[in-house]
């Protein structure tokens, strides 16, 4: 699990690139270290805990993810055929889609997180890494970029592990809290992004990844807030 870490979070720890490919089943646990802060906070009531936890996921994991959202949402805007979205994807440059995206992401996030249990952003970030891994399961790779180098080394054995620790680390919430089993409908949303970047970009790239991640993340805090209105 250490040689993954380095590529989903900003903690300092070396990792080997070689073997990073090996870990891709640890994607769910890392859920874990990323949700760490955010749930800590949420957990103690600070003043603007909600604003605190957001940041402190972001000081984690980075802001790489949300880049990749804006691009893809700029790629899935465009009119025009495959090879124009692949290349409005890859642009350095962030269009008004994009943007749009990253500010209704960020929104959705901090204005869900006051109306839901203190360890929801642990959930929807177990539902982001595994929403990441359904994606690098596609074998779909577009390019040759990170998200290819990983595509080689997912296999069969790697995402039921994968699958196991992700139903395994749900479990303790679910059967402590019962109305959080309704969060896996989270992971519907990266499944539809998934069905997007496929249909759009005929692969699945790096950008692709950090759209599944961001858009799972949101989706599942904003079913679990409208579960807990409802309750």
């Amino acid at each position: 699990m250490k040689n993954i870490l380095p590529f989903l979070t900003r903690l300092p720890i070396g990792g080997d690139f070689e073997k990073a490919r090996e870990e891709l089943w640890a994607f769910p646990p890392i859920a874990l270290v990323s949700s760490a802060f955010p749930v800590l906070f949420l957990y103690l009531r600070l003043p603007l805990a909600n604003l605190l936890a957001i940041l402190g996921l972001y000081f984690t994991i980075g802001l790489l993810h949300l880049d990749g959202l804006a691009d893809w949402a700029d790629g899935i805007m465009v009119k025009g055929d495959r090879e124009k979205k692949v290349r409005v994807m890859k642009d350095v440059n962030t269009g008004i889609a994009g943007l749009f995206a990253v500010a209704m992401v960020l929104f959705l996030q901090v204005y869900s997180l006051p109306l839901v249990p203190f360890y929801s952003i642990y959930l929807a970030e177990l539902n982001s890494k595994f929403a990441m891994l359904l994606g690098l399961a596609t074998k779909r790779p577009l390019g040759r970029g990170l998200g290819a180098y990983f595509m080689e080394g997912m296999n069969r054995r790697q995402l039921a592990v994968g699958t196991f620790l992700y139903a395994l680390l749900y479990l303790p919430v679910a059967l402590y809290t019962p109305p959080a089993v309704i969060g896996l409908v989270g992971l519907l949303f990266g499944i539809y992004v998934i069905k997007l970047s496929l249909s759009n970009f005929g692969g699945v790239n790096g950008d692709c990844l950090g759209a599944m991640a961001e858009i799972t993340r949101a989706g599942t805090l904003l079913v679990l807030a409208f579960v807990w209105w409802y309750l």
